[in-house]
């Protein structure tokens, strides 16, 4: 398949059972890949055991290329190209938008979600043996918000968003930073939850699933009821065709930085920024918070890897998408096929 592909679109997981012979038959081949992985451990192994191979053979090894993570990573991108000045400080709200029908998301994705919680010591340990130094950052360091918080912009409590959003935006700011000499952005992720009845549902769900994840036996009853575990939010059956067609999200970022000319040194940041990323009308398109969305950004990624060649990272490499992508079109590619990058407020405090 390596042989006779320019780029490969690997679907397949979870990636860390599935997804390492599938990079490796690329690289030996010097085809490109492109996934839809959202475990933080997989995406940065790889680029440790091969962005060096991929390089040497101009492979373009691109991770998370799907819902998870190329809305929060060219959000993120997006905001601070869209901003007066420099943007020093970023964080997201996902809200995800459910019809009649409910939610429910299929269980490859939980079982990701069971591996990777199990498997944290593992990431600690890469990134321990990895010893980056820290990113530096400009203006106050970015505040962690309590476990749960209330969001007056958005009037809902949140809850830090425990996907592999982080982990890929912090990995792009480091190469922009690194290999581009941008400033950096620092960046956290939460999700808008609603009231607080569904703090409370979610509270107790969290901490069955974190008590069952740290046992074998606990593991496999997870991976054998989603839906009971998850209290209706994974099935192995996935969505229904009206619960794909009732669902949505947006992300919202709000941003701070410094106008041009101000000194960042003494000075508190003086300007503010409010972004999204989410799907048009649903009369204009069938977009879906992770079903459809994932799909369009990663046939776009692909596209835009076949067609900007020239504003790709000169040498291959294993990437996050922001790294390879943040000066090609992609951005405008999403917004013509429905995944809309818009300002919704920029103003000097």
């Amino acid at each position: 398949m390596a042989k006779q592909a320019t780029v490969v679109l690997n679907c397949v997981g979870p990636y860390r059972f599935y997804g390492e012979p599938v990079v490796k038959a690329c690289i030996e081949n010097g085809t490109s890949c492109i996934d839809i992985c959202g475990e933080p451990e997989f995406l940065e192994l790889m680029y440790w055991k091969y962005h060096e191979k991929a390089a040497e053979k101009g492979a373009y090894i691109i991770g998370s290329s799907g819902f998870d993570s190329i809305p929060a990573d060219l959000g993120v991108i997006y905001t601070r190209n869209k901003m007066n000045g420099t943007l020093t400080a970023v964080e997201s709200y996902l809200t995800v938008h459910s019809g009649p029908e409910g939610l429910c998301i299929h269980d490859g994705t939980w079982k990701s979600a069971i591996y990777g919680f199990a498997s944290q010591s593992s990431l600690k340990k890469l990134r321990n043996s990895a010893n980056l130094k820290p990113v530096p950052f400009i203006g106050p360091k970015l505040k962690k918000r309590w476990p749960v918080s209330y969001c007056r912009e958005l009037s809902a409590y949140s809850i830090p968003f425990m996907g592999a959003d982080m982990s890929v935006v912090k990995r792009t700011q480091r190469y922009l930073h690194e290999m581009l000499e941008e400033s950096p952005v620092q960046y956290a992720a939460y999700v808008a939850v609603g009231g607080i009845t569904s703090v409370i549902k979610l509270m107790f769900a969290g901490l069955f699933f974190l008590f069952f994840v740290k046992l074998g036996i606990g593991r496999q009853l997870l991976i054998k009821f989603p839906w009971l575990f998850s209290l209706g939010y994974f099935s192995k059956q996935g969505p229904t065709q009206k619960q794909i067609d009732g669902s949505s999200f947006t992300m919202t970022f709000f941003g701070q930085g410094y106008a041009q000319g101000l000194s960042t040194d003494k000075n508190k940041p003086n300007i503010r920024i409010c972004t999204q990323v989410k799907g048009p009308d649903s009369h204009l398109v069938c977009y879906k918070a992770g079903y459809v969305a994932t799909p369009i950004a990663m046939v776009q990624a692909a596209l835009t890897l076949l067609n900007d060649a020239s504003d790709l990272p000169k040498a291959g490499g294993v990437f996050t998408p922001g790294a390879a992508f943040s000066r090609t079109k992609l951005i405008d590619r999403l917004n013509q096929r429905g995944i809309e990058f818009s300002v919704i407020s920029s103003s000097e405090v």
